[in-house]
């Protein structure tokens, strides 16, 4: 399979994609066309991605034993 050359955006260093993307936001804001989030939007968003992160139930199970050794270290010693 032949090698495929970066061009573009995509090869640009992380620096120069950022004040690209800045300009784009500062125009599309100017122009009226940019989305901005209500808190109810928002919201809704944080629950859609939460549903979709707890359907994985061994990625909950290893958050909870994380958070359970992080809370065992800070209980002071009987």
């Amino acid at each position: 399979m032949a090698e495929k050359s970066k061009r573009g955006f995509a090869s640009m260093d992380a620096e120069k994609q950022r004040a690209i993307a800045s300009k784009g936001g500062k125009a599309a804001h100017a122009k009226g066309t940019a989305h901005e989030f209500t808190s109810e939007e928002a919201r809704q968003a944080g629950q859609k991605g939460g549903e979709a992160v707890s359907k994985n139930r061994e990625h909950m199970a290893q958050i909870g034993r994380e958070g359970g050794r992080k809370s065992r270290k800070s209980e002071p010693a009987s």
